[in-house]
């Protein structure tokens, strides 16, 4: 049975008084729960500042991006080490907007993700298409690329430390969402994907988040499908109230 994981990415919001405020209220509130997690990834600036405030709650703490060297004259670069010694314990990587505006490709990806595994952390490797790629019928090719691209090489016991997240780059920010059965289809098409790059076993253990547009009123019916393991949430998770209620799915 895979235990579903609701990620909350803050992407560049807020500052450290805010960002305290939040993981305060969600803290309070997600005391009593067992058979889901949570974790939240914040901006750099307010790693050092959460990680006290989340140690021993409910709420893991994960990072936004990191490169995959873990020193090195890369200027404005966070390594995974420093990420690990900072409490973390996931890292996105290969967001939408980290391929769209900083030209990140599958064998960058691919290069963190193993950095990341041999670093202790679990990596949330994400791949989707764009509205074009969906609109012209390869939505699930181009997602088998990017996953193909992303996890190569990688063993199936590494393969069970990484979660996937599914996120239409069409349905990010945007209030579109995939229609339940449009997302499960796709979740589907990775989960046979992983288990062609591994085995069934591993791909049946593999956590698949949806992202895009999710929000407290959507989350229900999208966790109720048999592929989709949870999500990987923008926009909601900045308001406790709602990312509360994602959390707290039926």
């Amino acid at each position: 049975m895979r235990r579903p994981l609701l990620a909350g990415n803050w992407k560049m919001h807020y500052g450290v008084s805010e960002g305290v405020a939040l993981v305060e209220a969600l803290s309070a509130d997600l005391t009593d729960l067992t058979d889901r997690d949570v974790l939240v990834c914040p901006p750099f600036t307010l790693l050092g500042s959460l990680a006290p405030l989340l140690d021993g709650t409910a709420v893991a703490l994960g990072a936004q991006n990191m490169h995959y060297e873990t020193k090195g004259a890369f200027t404005g670069e966070i390594a995974p080490n420093m990420l690990k010694e900072l409490g973390c314990s996931y890292v996105i990587l290969g967001h939408s907007e980290r391929r769209q505006y900083f030209g990140e490709t599958d064998e960058l990806i691919n290069r963190k993700a193993h950095a990341a595994l041999a670093n202790g952390l679990k990596p949330i490797v994400c791949v989707g298409e764009v509205k074009a790629e969906r609109d012209s019928g390869q939505a699930e090719s181009v997602v088998v690329g990017q996953l193909r691209g992303s996890l190569a090489g990688l063993s199936a016991e590494q393969l069970r430390s990484v979660v996937i997240a599914y996120e239409p780059v069409w349905a990010i920010g945007t209030g579109d969402t995939a229609t339940p059965a449009d997302a499960q289809a796709i979740h589907a098409r990775i989960r046979a994907e992983l288990a062609a790059l591994s085995d069934q076993a591993t791909a049946d253990a593999i956590i698949i988040q949806y992202g895009g547009s999710v929000k407290p009123d959507n989350v229900d019916e999208l966790m109720a499908q048999p592929d989709i393991d949870g999500a990987l949430v923008g926009g909601a998770s900045l308001k406790a109230a709602d990312f509360i209620r994602i959390v707290r799915f039926k």
